[in-house]
């Protein structure tokens, strides 16, 4: 396989590192805006052919179908923030060859009625192209990263496996990640998290399909195994609400997230006073969007690794019916920064999304998952992505409550 990267922040170099051992993996292309750290990345991995570097303004379509021609790739992974996704998307789909994001396109709230109506949905302008990509002969994976993505996985494995009836799944996410030496510092791209905590959440139930609700409702405590214990989870907008109604038969799709009352308290101030906005705005004599001032004030979350302690845990909770009884399970997957940082030189959060991408790329490349069109992950079978997990280094696991 030979794959553009479209984007080398952290969680594109996890993509690069871990698939780097991989013989199948025959070329991998660096392109970032910022060239200089995409040869950061590139002298990490010591393979200068293999890894070779690219300067790319992602919202040019056509830098991106000029490099995917030039390499004549195989695929084009999407490592950038999800406002980047049309374009990406789009190019991939006029030079005709595979696309895969962990992040689907944006969503837009509805304009009367924002915490109960959705507007534009996430990834409505993708799967509005389906027919197009099935009649290309070519495949869009949407949404493969840990969340979106393994945890996908995990829905499918428990509607064909656990469960005779599903009544709700619900995406877990917690931590107990302490990031050392920073008053605040995110372990993930600000720019998304603001885009996905500030947006309404979105909550889909069988009788009335998708809808909205307010930011950081429906609090609950969930307990996380391997020692990170309770956390109280609040309602995210997220990708999954949005692709597992569609191939997993169930009553009830949530995500919640376990935010903290700190990370709230920002993210409801940040919005107050304006600086989630991602529309250019003019500061004197220049331009900028206020969102990618608050990125360009935090640490780059690819670089605190060596400052992150703890772990952190995705995972989908089911609720259902098997063999005539009730039955709860979660399925999960918890990576431990330090252990991380050893094997891989990359921070937990950021390795935990990037080695579900590779499992998908192994299995396209070795055709065990096969399809055209526009899919999420629960369009496939499970089994063997899940068999995968242990050999590159995330088991998952199975609780019972």
């Amino acid at each position: 396989m030979k794959a553009l990267l479209v984007g080398v922040g952290g969680v594109g170099e996890a993509i690069a590192v871990i698939a780097k051992p991989r013989p199948w993996v025959k070329q991998i292309v660096l392109s970032d805006y910022n060239l200089e750290r995409a040869k950061e990345v590139q002298a990490k991995l010591g393979d200068h052919e293999r890894f070779p570097v690219e300067w790319i303004d992602a919202n040019e379509r056509d830098q991106i179908i000029n490099l995917a021609k030039k390499y004549k790739v195989d695929l084009i992974m999407n490592a950038c923030d999800p406002s980047f996704n049309e374009p990406i998307f789009d190019a991939a789909f006029e030079y005709g060859c595979n696309y895969m994001d962990m992040a689907m396109t944006l969503s837009s709230p509805h304009p009367e009625e924002p915490f109960k109506k959705t507007g534009v949905k996430l990834g409505d302008y993708q799967f509005e192209r389906a027919n197009a990509w099935e009649k290309k002969g070519i495949l869009a994976l949407l949404g493969l990263g840990v969340e979106p993505g393994m945890a996908d996985v995990f829905a499918r494995y428990a509607q064909d496996y656990l469960f005779d009836e599903i009544e709700e799944i619900g995406v877990r996410d917690g931590a107990n990640l302490e990031v050392r030496g920073f008053e605040f510092a995110p372990n993930f791209s600000i720019w998304t998290t603001i885009e996905e905590c500030l947006n309404p959440p979105v909550i889909w139930e069988k009788d009335k399909g998708w809808f909205t609700t307010e930011p950081f409702s429906e609090p609950e405590i969930f307990e996380f195994p391997e020692g990170i214990g309770k956390v109280e989870c609040v309602n995210v907008e997220h990708e999954e609400v949005l692709l597992v109604p569609r191939w997993i038969k169930c009553k009830r799709v949530t995500f919640k997230y376990g935010l903290g009352d700190q990370f709230i308290g920002v993210l409801k101030t940040i919005k107050m006073l304006g600086l989630d906005n991602k529309n250019l705005i003019k500061v004197k004599d220049v331009m900028v969007a206020p969102r990618d001032v608050v990125a360009a004030c935090l640490p780059d979350p690819a670089h605190l690794g060596d400052r992150m302690f703890g772990k952190t845990c995705a995972g989908t909770w089911v609720k259902g019916i098997k063999d005539g009884k009730p039955r709860q399970v979660y399925i999960y997957q918890v990576a431990d920064n330090e252990e991380c940082m050893k094997k891989f030189g990359c921070q937990a959060v950021v390795a935990q999304t990037g080695f579900n991408a590779v499992i998908g790329w192994d299995l396209l490349e070795h055709g065990i998952w096969k399809a055209t069109g526009v899919l999420g992950p629960e369009a496939f079978d499970p089994v063997p992505f899940m068999e995968k997990m242990k050999d590159y280094g995330f088991p998952y696991g199975i609780r019972e409550m």
